[in-house]
Formats: structure tokens, sequence, C-alpha cells
């Protein structure tokens, strides 16, 4: 079985140029094509605020204007975080040998694994970026056999980290029903209710020497119904926004958070995906850890019922998530 080349690899092997594959085009480089001199500033949502009905308008309001941004006093210890980010900087940088023994099986439906290609390339052009996916919830959702079992806290770190997330889970979720006029455990019931998965993914950007021309991750909006992420301390998150690719400014000890495909299905396009991508670093590695929030693969997503009428058709098929993930990394129209 031939190996996938991993990024990481190419990288050791790349001093001042790297290969024409990972070269975008023109209209996608990012010293071409990134507004220089200014960052977005997108909005910041503090989750210690009393006031709980102001924390729910902003939540609305960034969700339908940006379908990004960042929260602050979320109640995941910065601790819990701080590991999760060790023992992942640490599971990359082991051998290659060891890392492959999590690699996603070539015949796999599923995203799960060690790997470096995630969707169909545009132009043979890819990403400059390796990941790891697997799910940390729920308990009956998870394989442990793409959990890796070095470094020994790996397990431990995650199941923490899931278990610390609920609570932003669960206030984001109430926040966006009552912004859309629902009761405020209706959308997550129609997400999935105890059964929505919890999708980590682990994104390792090595030092690229020409990060002009290259892209992390290429322009994308997530297919989730919300994505929430924690970066390690190198920038590289980008926005679209009025026409326009703009650097993020990320907050220390934030999480960001961006509005996916399925919110934007189930609230008849009340909220908005983001249009995002990630740049790289000349001499430092980019990390990053988003998770995933999505329904279970046969589950259907389609807008909520409450929210469509005659006035209001949906705007979106109602089709299973396994279907709708298939078309999009096929580049097929949905």
């Amino acid at each position: 079985m031939e190996v996938e080349s991993r990024v990481h690899d190419i990288a050791l092997l790349s001093k001042e140029t790297i290969p024409e594959e990972y070269i975008r085009l023109k209209d996608e480089q990012p010293g071409i094509t990134t507004v220089q001199g200014k960052t977005l500033e997108v909005p910041v949502i503090d989750f210690g605020d009393p006031d709980h009905e102001n924390v729910i308008r902003q939540v609305v309001e960034a969700s339908r204007e940006w379908g990004m941004f960042q929260i602050v006093n979320h109640e995941i210890p910065y601790d819990i975080i701080r590991k999760l980010q060790q023992v992942g900087k640490e599971f990359f940088e082991l051998p290659s040998e060891e890392k492959e023994v999590y690699a996603k099986p070539p015949d796999s439906n599923s995203v799960e694994g060690y790997g470096t290609k995630l969707q169909k390339e545009v132009e043979g052009k890819k990403g400059w970026v390796d990941h790891l996916f697997h799910r940390i919830w729920p308990p009956s959702a998870i394989n442990y056999k793409f959990w890796p079992k070095n470094p020994p806290s790996y397990r431990e770190t995650n199941e923490e980290y899931a278990k610390h997330m609920h609570g932003v889970v669960e206030k984001l979720f109430k926040s966006l029903s009552v912004g859309v006029g629902l009761e405020k455990d209706e959308l997550r019931k129609a997400a999935g209710g105890d059964e929505l998965v919890y999708l980590l993914k682990i994104n390792y950007y090595p030092p690229c020497p020409r990060p002009n021309l290259a892209l992390g991750v290429v322009a994308h909006t997530d297919m989730s119904f919300i994505t929430i992420l924690v970066p390690n301390d190198v920038q590289g998150l980008q926005a679209f926004r009025d026409g326009h690719w703009y650097d993020v400014k990320y907050i220390p000890n934030a999480l960001v958070i961006h509005i996916g495909d399925q919110m934007e299905i189930i609230s008849n396009g009340k909220y908005k995906s983001v249009l995002h991508r990630t740049t790289v670093n000349k001499e430092q590695t980019r990390m990053s850890w988003p998770v995933f929030l999505e329904p279970p693969a046969d589950f259907e997503v389609g807008p909520h019922p409450k929210l469509v009428n005659d006035q209001n058709p949906p705007k979106f098929k109602t089709k299973k998530y396994s279907d709708f993930v298939y078309c999009k990394l096929n580049k097929i129209p949905q």
C-alpha cells in the first residue's frame, strides 16, 4: 500500500521553495489576495456576562452578520486547553512510523484517522497541512483506534476537554434557538439531541519557506452546525468579508466559533456559515484544534419546520448528513 506524502516530511526537505502542487493559483495566493495592514475585528462575546439576554443578543447578531466570533470567560479552564494543545503537539512530533499507525484507511468512508488529503483537490493543488480526526463525544460514537496511545495522557486529556465543552455547546445552541424564535431546546433537538457528535480535528501546519504562495486549508465553510476552535499562538486564520480576505486576530485563551453549513440550513438562512481559510508561517509551526458539532451520519437535516411557511419557503433541501458530506467533499452541487 502506497503511503500518502505527509506535509511534515515535505517541509523538512523544502528549504527555499515548495513543490508546484502546493503553489496556489494567483487568485488564491495569500501574498496577493490578503488585505495588508488590517486585521478583522470579529465580535468578542463575554460568556461570563451576568446579563444573559445581552449574551444571547450578541451571539445571534454575530451569527447573522459574521458567522464567526470569539468567546471569552467560557468556563473551559486554561489548563485543560493547554494540556490539549500539548498532547496534540507531542503526537505530531513523533516519528512518522508511529503516526502512520493511526492513518486513515484508504477505503474508509469516515474522515477519522491521521491524514493529509481530505477532499477532491481542484487543479491538483494541495493544502500545506497534515491532520488527525477522531470523535470525542458521545461515548457511543468514539473509535479509540484513532486516538494516539502516545503521549500516554492523550486519552485522558481529550476526554477531559470533551467534558468541559458541554456547557459552551449548550449555551450556544440555546442562544441560537431563541434567536430564531424557537424554544431554547428545539434547535439542539433538531441537530441530533444527545446524539450530537463532537468531531475533533488537529491541524498541523509546518513551517513553509514560501507562505505567500501556499495555503494551509483552502477557502471553505465548515459542514458542521457549529465549530469550536482553539489555535496555538501562531496566527493564521483568515475570513472573507465584503469581497476581501482579512487576517483574524486571535485573542489568547478565547474560543473561536464558526457557524457551519448545517446551522445555515436548519435556520433556513437566518444564520450564515463563514467562508474562511488558513495561512502558514515561514518560521513557526501553526496548529489548531477545531471541534465540529455535527449530527450522526444518517440523521436528516433541513430547514426547521417552524421556520418555514408560505412567506418563507425552504431555501435548502432536507438530506442525510452523510449525503451532504459526500457531495461537499467531492465538489458535487447540493
